[in-house]
């Protein structure tokens, strides 16, 4: 029986990095919450805010996610 540690790890492509729409307010200062997380190296921060730029509703987005 193999151990799980010695399981080798395989991890796939990073997520692609989602664009803010433009003139949307929250997704431009999710933007810039994103920046600054990457400037102190918080790429934790910079994920949880390309989480929250791809599921941000937008009206001419309706029926296209």
């Amino acid at each position: 029986m193999t151990d799980r540690m010695d399981r080798s790890v395989h991890l796939g492509e990073p997520a692609w990095e989602p664009e803010p729409v433009a003139g949307c307010d929250v997704c431009g200062a999710l933007d810039r919450q994103r920046s600054g997380a990457y400037a102190i190296g918080d790429r934790s921060r910079a994920t949880d805010c390309n989480v929250e730029i791809r599921r941000h509703p937008h009206a001419d987005m309706a029926g296209k996610r």
